[in-house]
């Protein structure tokens, strides 16, 4: 029996394109619709780009209370960056501003690299992303043109590991904590290379336990709602 109200947990791989509230606004309406109340809490623990695919983790009613315990785990991407490019977001959201030889570049320069961002390090966040400046979120500021400054932020990377190699572009696996943003790793890399970099494909492959391949594809999750039973709010209250 699911019981939304009292509090579930979805494992979902949002797809491409999709943000991280369309996610929720799905689950949200099919258990509104089914349970015929408007309200009803639903949300995310830890934010997935429009342009990341991977393990989502979507609570229900009372199991919202647990997101910031979930956010906190362990993190897996594999991300693919492009070398001797860079972009203002650090991925493909907006157009390359400039770009940089590329020939200089060995697999064995790239394993020693990868090295640096390993343990404790010390990341500045993208512009474009949903950290807040005086109350505003640094993404709509950076997206009007203006200028944003961002603190860098300690952070712990505990396994980076190369997984395809050429000189124009580099596939790594990564391991990191809560608050890493890979985009930020990706230009990182990149300049550490003296060949500028930007992120072109994020899968994130595991929260925590969980495994990407145990998640529920979107339809899959939406099949399953429509027709699981369903525990109805006048039952539950005689629980």
């Amino acid at each position: 029996m699911f019981n939304p109200l009292e509090g579930e947990i979805l494992y979902i791989d949002k797809p491409l394109h999709w943000t991280s509230f369309d996610a929720v606004k799905r689950v949200r309406s099919i258990m509104s619709r089914r349970l015929k109340i408007k309200k009803i809490k639903v949300g995310h623990a830890g934010t997935l780009d429009p342009l990341a695919t991977g393990v989502m983790i979507v609570c229900t009613g009372k199991a919202t209370k647990r997101i910031d315990e979930l956010q906190a785990h362990t993190k897996e991407y594999v991300a693919t960056i492009a070398l001797g490019a860079t972009t203002p977001s650090y991925d493909l959201e907006t157009e390359i501003d400039a770009t940089y030889p590329t020939e200089h570049i060995t697999r064995e320069m790239v394993e020693e690299v990868l090295k640096k961002f390993t343990g404790r390090i010390e990341q500045v966040p993208p512009a474009f992303s949903a950290c807040k400046i005086d109350g505003k979120r640094a993404y709509k500021m950076a997206r009007k043109g203006k200028e944003v400054e961002l603190k860098a932020k300690i952070l712990v990377i505990d396994e980076i590991e190369l997984l395809e190699y050429s000189q124009q572009s580099i596939v790594v696996r990564v391991v990191c904590s809560k608050g890493t943003y890979i985009r930020a790793l990706a230009r990182d890399i990149g300049a550490a290379l003296n060949s500028g970099g930007h992120l072109t494909a994020l899968r994130r492959t595991r929260v925590g336990d969980v495994k990407v391949e145990e998640c529920l594809t979107v339809e899959q999750a939406v099949e399953m709602l429509n027709n699981i039973e369903i525990v109805m709010p006048e039952v539950a209250s005689n629980n």
